[in-house]
């Protein structure tokens, strides 16, 4: 038996001596080189004493040697859980003891020991330079290894999403899973091995990671590999691309540069965007000033990517574009299920190849969102036009999608509650030019309170990851409720939506 995502990912590639990742300094790391990495890489797994089918969380900074970690996981079958390096270590603690995993991979120095020690778990390091424990550990290793048979529907990833109650559910992805959309996309998308792609997306993210990194290596192609991204450095690698992958963070900062221009981005024959809704006026701009439109498509953690715009064909601003081949899409009422008719809004259900396997653990979440016959119910509201386009209109369970990440309300809510002088807090999402949406916060004092904003914002930077910090605090007398007392999130949607209207596309 194969392995699926191993043997069409990567080790179709061994012994080729054509670049892969090509670094900020100049370096170029080959398919072979990287195979050979990962390989070590995989002896230290073992080593470490995991199985196939256990699960090694890996919080790490972007690099050659954390790519080849996922790569190693895969030739291991071992499932690859990569968290986001903003998470403090009250989050970490989490996803490591929910998981099961057996091994915590961190940066050098971070303060992750009593995280580990609490799950069980073994802890090793792997820095952005390539040093720390797990790598001393693989330097002496083999460069080849026995790549461990999987089956299709075995487990190779799981990605942490936010649930209805703000906690954290796992989606679990199997090798057809991850296999089956970098097909899809490298077909749709015109991948080739002539490509040289900007990568500048996280790698703990399905689009840094499940997206861009899988088709460039599926199609033996080779990533401009930027540890973040930076407009004025994208745009001096240009010349030598031929796509780029982003969120629409990317291309409002773009826009802020005079040197984005036609001749800049001749030698480019691909943008695309995602993760956050990208703004009609970005995608005007972006193409007047290029005379290239960006491809917007729709995807989540549990399904990878449903839909994009056309390569071919008309690319419409403020559409997703067509479902993908092999995955279907309908609209249906969110109270009966029952599928409506082209142009009514309504809940966006997907079946395909691409589907996840459902949530670890979490048996009953998996029957409420997937159903019996394989469709998922994303819960973002949405229409299929006229012309068969889909369009995205709003998100039910009230997500925040800010800077491509999502934010969970009621995880920040509960946060905000908690500081001195707060009787209660509700937290929706205000559209932001550079971030897709900005984390809103509006605070209802306690009586003879007065909340000290600075002091609650100190407080929230020591729990919460960056992105899920409210970009603006707000005090208000009460909170907008309906006659069952629920709040009214609408309402305040409504009343923050010019908030950042004049925000500066570089920050926030």
């Amino acid at each position: 038996m194969a392995n699926p995502l191993y043997d069409r990912l990567f080790g179709l590639h061994a012994g080729k001596d054509t670049p892969f990742l090509i670094l900020p300094d100049g370096r170029t790391i080959t398919h072979d080189a990287f195979l050979r990495m990962a390989a070590r890489f995989a002896h230290a797994l073992i080593g470490a004493g995991l199985e196939p089918g256990d699960r090694v969380a890996a919080q790490v900074p972007k690099s050659p040697e954390a790519l080849a970690l996922y790569a190693a996981a895969a030739q291991a079958g071992i499932v690859f859980l990569p968290l986001n390096t903003a998470y403090t270590p009250a989050e970490v603690s989490y996803f490591v003891e929910n998981s099961g995993a057996k091994l915590l991979i961190a940066s050098p120095g971070a303060p992750l020991e009593p995280v580990a020690a609490a799950a069980g778990a073994r802890l090793m390091t792997l820095g952005a330079l390539g040093d720390g424990s797990f790598a001393e550990a693989a330097s002496g290793a083999p460069e080849t290894f026995a790549t461990v048979a999987r089956a299709a529907d075995d487990l190779a990833a799981f990605l942490y999403t936010s649930g209805t109650t703000g906690r954290s559910k796992g989606a679990m992805l199997t090798h057809a899973n991850l296999l089956s959309n970098a097909e899809v996309l490298a077909e749709c998308w015109r991948f080739t091995a002539a490509d040289r792609l900007i990568h500048a997306l996280p790698i703990f993210h399905t689009h840094g990671l499940f997206v861009a990194t899988n088709i460039v290596a599926l199609t033996g192609g080779a990533m401009l590999f930027m540890e973040k991204f930076d407009a004025q450095e994208a745009l001096r690698l240009m010349p030598q691309a031929t796509a780029m992958m982003g969120v629409p963070t990317f291309y409002t900062r773009l826009l802020d540069e005079p040197g984005l221009t036609r001749e800049a981005t001749a030698h480019m024959r691909l943008f695309v965007s995602g993760s956050a809704p990208l703004l009609a006026e970005t995608h005007r701009a972006f193409e007047a000033r290029t005379g290239q439109r960006i491809l917007e498509r729709y995807g989540m953690t549990e399904t990878n990517m449903n839909t994009s715009n056309p390569f071919e064909g008309e690319r419409r601003a403020g559409t997703v574009g067509f479902p993908l081949p092999g995955v279907e899409l309908k609209i249906t009422d969110p109270e009966t299920g029952a599928t409506l008719p082209q142009g009514e809004v309504g809940v966006i259900e997907v079946r395909g190849p691409n589907v996840f396997k459902g949530y670890w653990g979490m048996p009953e979440k998996t029957k409420e969102e997937l159903r019996a016959d394989g469709f998922f119910i994303t819960g973002d509201l949405g229409l299929i036009d006229a012309d068969g386009y889909v369009q995205i209109v709003g998100r039910g369970k009230d997500l925040i999608i800010s800077g491509g990440f999502n934010v969970y309300p009621k995880e920040v809510e509960l946060a905000l509650d908690a500081q001195p002088g707060v009787l209660e807090s509700a937290v929706v999402g205000a559209p932001h030019p550079d971030f897709g949406e900005a984390v809103v916060g509006v605070i209802v004092p306690a009586p003879g309170a007065a909340p000290d904003l600075a002091a609650i914002e100190a407080a929230l930077g020591a729990t919460l990851a960056r992105y899920k910090q409210p970009k603006r605090l707000l005090l208000r007398a009460e909170l907008p409720r309906n006659t069952m007392g629920k709040v009214q999130k609408a309402l305040l949607r409504e009343e923050v939506k010019g908030l950042f209207a004049a925000a500066p596309a570089a920050g926030a």
